[in-house]
């Protein structure tokens, strides 16, 4: 029976590596066999007749369909990942509801997540630092009270969408456009890293040295939507691959939320115009919460338990413990109710706006306070913000 299982497994994984053969393609011939392990044995006619092109089907009966399978997981096990077929258990769930579910899924980490409730963060490349802090500040609340917090680990929005999750102590899901041996950005190599180690999970439904192929992005981020139960967009421009996830989000069945920015701004249009068309306003973790299903928040909130922080409870500013917690000077204060989170203000004006109330050397030391406790970061050019919070 374990041969069997074996056999059916792997029959799966050579059809995902035969030429031309997609997700439904497969999935239908996959319907007609029965049992996958017969696509090992079925006669070239009979390969045919369940719906295989006359070069897959040759690839399949010729052997090399099977060959090309057992070179793979070879790969698969050398780095340390394991592969998913529909028939898995841990193979998620969400993506067994869509139209054209991966037959195939490469896995670094733990599998387990994948069938757990997560939301999809999503957004530019090149956000605005409004836009990267709404990302870091919306995935560490959620990932704090249970969400999964997936996205793609691209530049921008996607990696502080990440590195918010872990900065909670919360579980991501990173959905590559790559071979999961392929790390695309490559700056990105040790958040790859830390989000392995620290409990969460790399997924790709691309073979092993998949380089980071344009046409491979807009197919990674159907698999991204399906897996999530909400899609949440921070900032995208007008033609981008955010739309497109959005997009399938729509089509899948998926809540869309949209964090609403500057109409002036390009990155803005995006989920401005998502708004438009009915997607959750979101300004905070409680506008994603209060829309998630019944049960979904039922089981989160009984993950949380009795010591966490209950729901619908506000939301404290700061985490508990953190250097943002101390009281503030009056100095402190007066500095920071001048600073904004979406709009830079440069050092030469914060002096010019404060100089009838403190002294240039005040300003300063306030300003070195207020940065080492989190609550500012300085940019480039002596220009301040205010951090999210934190």
């Amino acid at each position: 029976m374990e041969h069997q299982q074996d056999e059916a497994r792997l029959a799966w994984l050579a059809l995902a590596l035969t030429p031309g053969m997609g997700p439904t393609r497969i999935s239908r011939v996959m319907q007609r066999l029965k049992s996958p392990e017969r696509l090992f044995t079925a006669t070239l006619t009979e390969l045919e007749i369940f719906g295989m092109t006359a070069a897959a089907a040759q690839f399949c009966f010729e052997g090399r369909a099977r060959a090309a399978a057992l070179a793979e997981a070879a790969k698969i096990a050398e780095h340390n990942a394991l592969y998913l077929t529909p028939e898995d258990d841990d193979y998620p769930g969400g993506l067994l509801e869509i139209y054209d579910p991966p037959p195939v899924l490469w896995v670094r980490g733990n599998t387990k997540l994948l069938n757990k409730p997560g939301i999809a963060v999503v957004g530019t490349r090149q956000p605005t630092p409004y836009g990267a802090g709404m990302a870091e500040m919306l995935s560490r609340d959620l990932a704090r009270r249970g969400l999964v917090i997936m996205s793609g680990m691209a530049r921008g929005v996607d990696t502080c969408a990440h590195k918010g999750a872990l900065e909670a102590g919360g579980q991501t899901v990173a959905v590559w456009g790559t071979g999961i041996d392929v790390i695309y950005p490559k700056e990105n190599k040790k958040l790859a890293e830390q989000i392995v180690t620290s409990g969460g999970v790399i997924v790709s439904e691309f073979p092993i040295g998949t380089f980071p192929a344009p046409q491979n992005f807009p197919i990674r981020n159907r698999t991204l939507s399906g897996m999530s139960i909400g899609v949440l967009v921070v900032e995208a421009a007008e033609y981008s691959g955010t739309r497109i996830t959005a997009r399938c989000a729509l089509e899948q069945g998926r809540d869309v939320y949209a964090v609403p920015g500057n109409a002036t701004n390009k990155n803005s249009w995006g989920p401005n115009t998502l708004i438009k068309q009915g997607a959750k306003l979101t300004a905070t973790w409680e506008d994603v919460w209060e829309d998630l299903p019944s049960q979904v928040r039922i089981e989160l909130e009984d993950a949380m338990g009795a010591s966490e922080s209950k729901p619908n409870e506000p939301a404290s500013l700061f985490p508990e413990g953190a250097a943002g917690s101390v009281e503030l000077t009056a100095h402190e204060k007066l500095v920071l109710a001048e600073l904004r989170q979406d709009d830079p203000i440069q050092l030469d004006e914060l002096i010019e706006r404060l100089e009838a109330k403190m002294a240039s050397p005040e300003i300063f030391t306030a300003l070195f306070e207020l940065e080492l406790s989190g609550r500012i970061r300085q940019m480039p050019g002596k220009n301040y913000l205010r951090t999210f919070g934190r």
